[in-house]
């Protein structure tokens, strides 16, 4: 379906019966819904799934000069009251997951509960000095490759395959680490997004996502990819103190994750899980 933010008009998938209690997936920087496409059929099992291309990503519309952190939380913001139509539960992936946690603070009678999978959680994320040298060297590499692929004319099948032989962030090839469809996501998202998304992420000046005082609004699950991995974007000592400071609220750090956890080989199945059992211990709150 299509939904307007301004001028802007958003692009959000559906699935799951009409009726169930609506949830939010929300990916991250380059990437699009589709990246989420492994995961819909067990959560449509009892939710409602919306997944929201930020703007410049996927299917919705370009913005140049508009990709910020507020532009993206309004983004979440029209996704849920235009589409869900009532509070959801909240999914992201790093900036997906920055951005759930922003709405947490901002907009908390929006969310049910939030799970962020390696975030960027404000103080951690916005200037390239705070950010991890193996990501950003990647960032601008994508910066420059993506154009070039999208002039090319190259197919998704070609992309990937490209993609599978390439060296990721850790040392070893994305073939060897993810799943195929986790590249194959990876390929379809290069060859529809505007590579301008990445110049606020590399000039550092995307803005704050949180206020690191204000504590999550809602029960939470943030989870973090090792940090003794390369790329790792979420700090564990920042992830507790919010958990400190914020009522029912985790922190996981999934032992050899990379930044990619739900796409990695080693680590899909452990996020899976860790996400289904937190919903199940929230019991109906999840699905009010």
């Amino acid at each position: 379906m299509r939904i307007r933010n301004g001028s802007i008009e958003l692009h959000v998938a559906e699935d799951g019966d009409p009726a169930a209690p609506p949830v939010l997936l929300l990916h991250g920087i380059t990437s699009f819904g589709g990246t989420w496409e492994w995961f819909v059929p067990t959560l449509a099992e009892r939710f409602r799934v919306l997944r929201l291309d930020f703007r410049g990503h996927g299917a919705s519309d370009r913005a140049p000069g508009e990709y910020s952190t507020d532009g993206y939380v309004s983004d979440a913001v029209a996704a849920i009251e235009q589409t869900a139509g009532q509070p959801c539960v909240v999914i992201g992936h790093s900036l997906g997951g920055a951005t759930a946690a922003a709405l947490t603070q901002r907009h908390h009678e929006l969310v049910v509960a939030a799970v962020m999978e390696d975030p960027p959680l404000g103080l951690a994320g916005n200037s390239p000095e705070r950010v991890d040298h193996a990501l950003l060297d990647g960032f601008r590499l994508m910066r420059q490759s993506i154009p070039q692929l999208q002039a090319a004319g190259m197919t998704v099948e070609a992309v990937a395959a490209v993609l599978a032989a390439a060296p990721g962030i850790s040392g070893s090839t994305f073939g060897a680490t993810l799943y195929p469809d986790g590249l194959s996501s990876m390929a379809g998202s290069m060859l529809t997004v505007d590579a301008s998304v990445l110049d606020p992420v590399l000039e550092g000046t995307i803005g704050t996502f949180l206020e690191s005082e204000m504590p999550f609004g809602v029960p939470s699950l943030v989870v973090c990819a090792d940090p003794a991995v390369p790329g790792a974007v979420a700090d564990p000592a920042l992830a507790e103190h919010f958990a400190d400071i914020s009522h029912a609220t985790e922190v996981l750090v999934v032992e050899g994750a990379g930044h990619l956890i739900h796409d990695e080989l080693a680590s899909r199945d452990r996020f899976r899980d860790a996400t289904l059992d937190f919903l199940d211990r929230l019991g109906p709150s999840s699905e009010r």
